[in-house]
């Protein structure tokens, strides 16, 4: 049961996925704005986010719409009392970037064609929170693809992305008219 299941989930996954990497701790790319703005208070972690899409169905079609209001939320932490909102501090430059040979190897590969490919440091939202930045603030901008990503910390850190993409021409057997909105909701530690 738990099979079947899981199959639908990696055939939507596959449909619209994302590569996901934290900086940890790492320390934000440094660039001299013309007024400085208030050092953000808390850690500073760095995130990089490369979209793409299947080129082909793999596997039987599914019912899009059914799937649509799906969510995936990993762990069960409790909020605190006082809720931080996250602050975005910079787009990092494609010099400061670590997944761009995985962007390569994806588009070399055949099976999937990278849609956005984008890095930015922020802080992090108290957990529960889902306060996130839009994709075009991020620097996602592809026609068709709208959504957040979100950064939480609980006990854990959480990376999480609720993105919508309508392509204008689905590959051919996954039973998606033009523009059938594919949506991936997630969140991982």
């Amino acid at each position: 049961m738990t099979h079947m299941k899981e199959r639908p989930r990696r055939l939507r996954t596959r449909s619209l996925a994302a590569i996901m990497l934290l900086g940890g701790t790492l320390p934000a790319a440094s660039q001299e704005p013309a007024a400085p703005p208030a050092a953000p208070s808390g850690t500073v972690y760095n995130i990089e986010l490369i979209v793409f899409r299947a080129t082909s169905a793999s596997g039987a079609a599914e019912n899009w719409s059914a799937e649509a209001g799906e969510r995936t939320i990993a762990g069960d932490e409790s909020t605190s009392d006082s809720a931080q909102i996250g602050r975005f501090v910079a787009q990092l430059p494609a010099s400061a970037w670590q997944l761009t040979e995985v962007e390569s190897r994806l588009r070399a590969d055949g099976n999937y064609v990278p849609l956005a490919h984008a890095a930015w440091s922020q802080t992090a939202s108290s957990w529960g929170t889902r306060a996130g930045f839009p994709v075009k603030r991020l620097g996602l901008n592809v026609p068709g693809l709208s959504g957040t990503v979100f950064l939480e910390r609980g006990q854990f850190l959480h990376l999480g992305l609720s993105l919508t993409y309508a392509m204008p021409s689905p590959p051919e057997g996954l039973g998606a008219a033009p523009d059938t909105p594919f949506t991936l909701n997630q969140s991982r530690r």
